[in-house]
């Protein structure tokens, strides 16, 4: 019995949490893409912060996935 949950335990190394971070940007994503293509007058401070937000991000999901999903 104990030896088949930590068989369990080991084998899905995927948190409910990865899955939010991963939404999370491609929600950052697509209000990037949204800022850049606005026409009258683009917001240069809401441009800066959600680059570097999206930039944070995507880092994060990049160790998240090749140092704990791939290891």
């Amino acid at each position: 019995m104990f030896l088949a949950e930590e068989a369990a335990q080991a084998a899905s190394k995927i948190n409910t949490f990865d899955w939010f971070m991963l939404a999370f940007t491609v929600l950052i994503a697509i209000g990037f893409v949204r800022l850049l293509s606005a026409r009258p007058k683009k917001n240069l401070f809401a441009i800066g912060f959600t680059f570097v937000a999206l930039a944070l991000f995507l880092l994060i999901d990049f160790i998240m996935i090749t140092q704990i999903w791939l290891a």
